[in-house]
């Protein structure tokens, strides 16, 4: 069962690397999307959050500091629902419908993020990580108590 910490970080964390590098990569498209919700400071704010959610992510993956990476994702994930998916003012039914299910989407994740600030990141972590001088090399001490 400890197996299924780390591939949960795994698939939780995807979300977020992937969506950093999309930041940066298509930067342009995502501040006019950005800009046209409403959000000062747009092109900024792509790079910041972009920066937020890979770090964050990155974070998480690999158990280290995974407390502060949910809090940066969360404070994301939080933020983007309130400012850039408002499907309450949308007259569009089928778009109203999309940024809905986005909306709701960010809100499991950061339900998700909240869970990760409050649990931590568990075995299989970096934070794990004890170097034992060993002929062997460095050992990775996957649980408390672990031999």
């Amino acid at each position: 069962m400890d197996l299924l910490t780390p591939v949960g970080r795994l698939l939780y964390s995807l979300v977020f690397i992937s969506g950093g590098i999309f930041h940066v990569v298509h930067h342009r498209a995502m501040t006019e999307a950005a800009d046209s919700a409403g959000m000062p400071l747009a092109g900024f704010m792509v790079y910041l959050s972009g920066a937020m959610i890979f770090f964050g992510g990155l974070s998480i993956l690999l158990g280290y500091y995974a407390r502060i990476g949910a809090l940066l994702v969360t404070v994301f994930v939080l933020t983007a629902a309130f400012t850039i998916h408002r499907f309450w003012l949308i007259a569009d039914p089928q778009m109203a419908a999309i940024q809905t299910g986005l909306f709701m989407r960010n809100l499991a994740l950061g339900g998700g993020g909240f869970l990760l600030m409050s649990f931590g990141s568990g075995p299989y972590s970096l934070r794990d990580w004890k170097p034992e001088r060993t002929r062997a090399g460095p050992t990775l001490i996957t649980a408390p108590g672990a031999t």
